[in-house]
């Protein structure tokens, strides 16, 4: 039931503003950069308690890049000065209170019919409601809501993950529906099929760098950053085999083994780096389609220091065949910015499943 009234309630408060000229399914795609955040509130909250903490929710650092960039890039709109074009970006939040006055605030409490405001006040559990093409095509729009500012402020911080996990889910499918537009990277599936029962994704413009029954490297070389996918398995023998340091030393085992900064120089191989006490090694446990994993995210490097970057691996077991495998996507992009680079290989990583009995 609980479940019903929130669903009734984010149809009702979108129902003001769901006719907008340009809107829904027939409007235009959606604009803006990747990562791009555009919030709409009254100047006052968002100089404000509410507006910095809303701000700090989406520019957090992203976890392990070797450089800091925050999650989000976040602007803010007067509500009065929201226009046709600004509101056709990607990512969209409207944030109010029912306590504020201002004319900004009056602006976006305006979008609500008056059944949608007194379902705020009786509702203590509804702070939040969602719509996808509202204004253009492709676009994600979040409601921030609340009575008082201080009741918003109190959710917000209880739900500050759920927020941002929203619109990173956004930029994920989005990435999904344009990676492989151009099509794949020819001979990984026959070989992933033949070698692994498994498959993967691989977008066009990547090369297949080595290829055998443990191992499978793939690289797409630009003139700016270096994007690496890379498998390997090895015999599962116990749990034990998922704890962080057994995974960093297998990593660093097929690092050293088939991964050099310089092919012309094997003493240059990659490294996890595990001597940077603000960006330690991160691990958690996650459901990788249906089967048990963890995620690793860090920074790695050459032996000899000439080279670093942020990588994110999955690992997980092959039960029926006792195997575990280790994926993972890591990249080489100095003075670039690496979060959408990051985003764009968890992508690819999320494309693997087996296919055998």
């Amino acid at each position: 039931m609980k479940k019903l009234i929130i669903l009734l309630a984010a149809v009702v408060a979108l129902y003001s503003c769901s006719d907008q000229k340009g809107g829904g399914t027939s409007g235009p795609p959606a604009s803006g950069l990747p990562g791009d955040m555009y919030l709409i509130m009254d100047s006052a909250q968002w100089n404000g308690p509410l507006g910095k903490l809303i701000d700090s929710t989406f520019t957090r650092d992203m976890l392990v890049l070797n450089r800091t960039e925050p999650i989000f890039r976040m602007r803010w709109i007067d509500p009065r000065k929201l226009n046709f074009v600004l509101k056709q970006r990607r990512n969209l939040i409207f944030a109010v209170t029912l306590d504020q006055k201002a004319a900004g605030a009056k602006r976006v409490r305006g979008m609500f019919t008056q059944q949608s405001i007194d379902r705020i006040k009786s509702d203590t559990s509804f702070f939040m409601t969602t719509s996808t093409n509202l204004f253009a095509k492709g676009q994600e729009v979040m409601f921030l809501v609340g009575t008082t500012e201080k009741e918003l402020i109190k959710k917000i911080r209880g739900n500050q993950e759920k927020i941002t996990s929203h619109f990173d889910r956004a930029e994920v499918k989005r990435l999904t529906s344009t990676l492989f537009k151009s099509g794949q990277l020819k001979g990984v599936a026959e070989i992933m099929h033949k070698s692994m029962k498994a498959e993967i994704k691989i977008p066009f413009g990547f090369d297949l760098v080595t290829a055998d029954s443990a191992f499978i490297w793939a690289r797409q070389i630009n003139p700016k950053d270096d994007k690496d996918i890379f498998i390997a398995r090895k015999p599962y023998r116990s749990v034990g085999q998922f704890k962080k340091d057994s995974l960093i030393a297998f990593r660093d085992e097929v690092c050293k083994k088939h991964l050099f900064g310089d092919p012309e120089r094997l003493q240059s191989y990659l490294i996890t780096e595990t001597k940077i006490s603000y960006k330690p090694v991160m691990t958690r446990e996650v459901n990788f389609h249906g089967m048990y994993a963890v995620e690793m995210r860090g920074l790695w490097r050459t032996n000899n220091l000439t080279m670093g970057g942020p990588f994110l691996s999955y690992a997980f077991v092959d039960e029926k065949n006792g195997l575990l495998y280790y994926i993972e996507g890591f990249t080489y992009a100095p003075g670039k910015e690496q979060r959408e680079i990051m985003r764009e290989l968890d992508v690819i990583l999320n494309t693997f499943k087996f296919t055998g009995k």
